[in-house]
């Protein structure tokens, strides 16, 4: 099954007691790399939370986002912090003695400074929560599976469909080939004639001349190899792991032989030909740059 780097997976749930919300994000890339975000309390659960992930992706940057809202039994209490306080009764006594100003302070309005009271939810037993967490997390990952692999046919599709115009150059790279070493037969024997007049022409030097000709424009194991790569990866769709990193090194070493094609070309036809090859091959591996 081939699945893309990108996807996308949220899922969201609701109840009388609380409200746990999951958005699963990835984008391409080279290696697996994982950040997961979520409440400061539930950080003791993130080991768990990334190998439920590795289920789901092997490879690509991946976002997980998590919130989490308890609406019963929240054990929140207020809390009272008397030393800072009293720091602010301090430099409140000191201000008005230095600039001789009334005091006014009242508890009301003591307790209004910033930390001097808050409200703290008691962290203990994190874990009676994980089942609750580790559902909804599941159920969105199942959602951004989905999309990944939704993506993944959409890329298969296409890249199969490059393949199959890629297997139509190399048919018109092996056929223009033959031909081409006749018509610089054909130019020699015109060339010879046309200095030499009536005199024959020795077989001999021609088949020579041929011979060292042909092995420079020669392109047999090139195509070869490329029909090679083309079953390879057409087949490589075919397994069910992780593929990108196998199609990409397929990709390279087509791109590999349609140099080498593109470099031994001595004809126009062929040298557009090749260069159309190396175009495709390119389209070809932007693609599979998306594939996991």
């Amino acid at each position: 099954m081939v699945k893309s780097m990108t996807g996308y997976g949220h899922y969201e749930e609701v109840t009388g007691e609380y409200k746990v919300t999951v958005e699963i994000k990835s984008v391409n890339h080279r290696y697996c790399d994982m950040g997961i975000k979520l409440p400061k309390k539930f950080n003791a659960l993130e080991g768990k939370l990334r190998s439920i992930l590795k289920e789901y992706v092997s490879r690509g940057k991946v976002d997980l986002y998590i919130s989490f809202d308890n609406y019963a039994d929240r054990d929140v209490r207020v809390q009272y912090h008397e030393k800072i306080a009293k720091d602010y009764v301090a430099i409140i006594k000191q201000v008005q003695d230095t600039f001789c100003l009334e005091q006014k302070l009242t508890a009301d309005s003591l307790i209004r400074f910033p930390e001097v009271v808050s409200l703290e939810e008691d962290n203990k037993d994190i874990e009676v929560y994980f089942p609750v967490i580790e559902n909804v997390v599941r159920a969105a990952g199942e959602k951004f599976l989905e999309t990944r692999k939704t993506e993944g046919e959409h890329l298969q599709k296409d890249i199969l469909s490059k393949l199959a115009y890629v297997s139509k150059l190399v048919s018109f790279v092996e056929e223009r080939s033959p031909q081409i070493l006749e018509e610089y037969r054909e130019k020699i024997k015109n060339k010879v004639t046309e200095f030499l007049g009536s005199e024959k022409l020795d077989e001999n030097v021609l088949a020579t001349e041929l011979v060292i000709y042909a092995d420079k424009v020669c392109v047999d194991e090139e195509t070869v190899r490329l029909r090679s790569h083309i079953q390879n990866m057409e087949e490589t769709f075919l397994q069910e792991e992780s593929i990108g990193r196998k199609l990409d090194f397929i990709a390279q070493e087509m791109n590999r032989e349609a140099n080498t094609i593109l470099s031994k070309a001595n004809d126009k036809e062929l040298s557009a030909n090749a260069i159309e090859l190396k175009t495709e091959i390119e389209k070809i591996r932007e693609q599979i740059q998306n594939i996991e």
